[in-house]
């Protein structure tokens, strides 16, 4: 397991890496790797695991009784996913979690991490605060996509989602961690739609990009 990597993210800020090892082995935490489309959890289990994204990445997908699924999250490595759901004992998921790439996640059990443990270990304190503001940022994620995908058109929408990435890179350059598809998903649109809008929006001005990067333009707002 890479310390010197979890040293790095929000949820273990301010832990040196002998800290990690020490809390780690106090959580009695354990790793899993997963290919490219692997099902992690399934709609309708209960979990009592908090998810840790070591490497790769993680799709949260909503999916209707027809068929069509849509990406409500993607989790970039050292994010978490699942404490909203661990924390209420027999609650049943209402989304999939799949790897959206060859990825690995440490799992953390969600009892261990916010009870006080037999050691009276001294970094415990400082994982359960990180864990408040980790959570409250994925609370903010998610009203963020409820705000693009309040608008109507799909033109509105894309301008939402970019807007908020250009804000969050503090540039008009930004490169998003979505494939097309995944875009589409996102925001709730049909991906022949999604790429005819940006090729409009590439054509008005709005925007230019090569695959994943991005920059905004002034141009026509038609």
């Amino acid at each position: 397991m890479d310390h010197h990597f979890l040293s790095g993210t929000s949820f273990f800020s301010g832990l040196n890496e002998n800290e990690i090892n020490s809390i780690l082995s106090c959580l009695e935490t354990r790793e899993k790797s997963f290919k490219k489309g692997a099902v992690i959890f399934n709609p309708g289990e209960s979990i009592d695991v908090i998810g840790l994204v070591t490497r790769g990445s993680v799709n949260i997908i909503s999916s209707l009784y027809w068929g069509k699924s849509s990406i409500v999250k993607q989790v970039a490595a050292g994010n978490i996913f699942g404490g909203e759901y661990a924390a209420i004992p027999r609650q049943k998921l209402l989304y999939e979690i799949s790897a959206a790439s060859d990825c690995s996640v440490l799992f953390i059990d969600f009892k261990k991490l916010t009870e006080v443990c037999k050691n009276v270990c001294p970094f415990h304190q400082i994982l359960i605060q990180n864990y408040l503001r980790v959570t409250a940022q994925s609370t903010l994620d998610l009203s963020s996509r409820a705000v693009h995908t309040a608008s109507k058109s799909t033109r509105e929408r894309l301008m939402s989602y970019f807007s908020e990435q250009a804000k969050i890179s503090g540039s008009v350059y930004f490169t998003i961690p979505f494939s097309r598809q995944e875009l589409a998903d996102y925001l709730g649109v049909e991906r022949s739609a999604l790429s005819n809008t940006l090729s409009k929006m590439q054509k008005d001005g709005l925007i230019q990009y090569h695959k994943n990067e991005f920059k905004l333009l002034k141009g026509s707002r038609k």
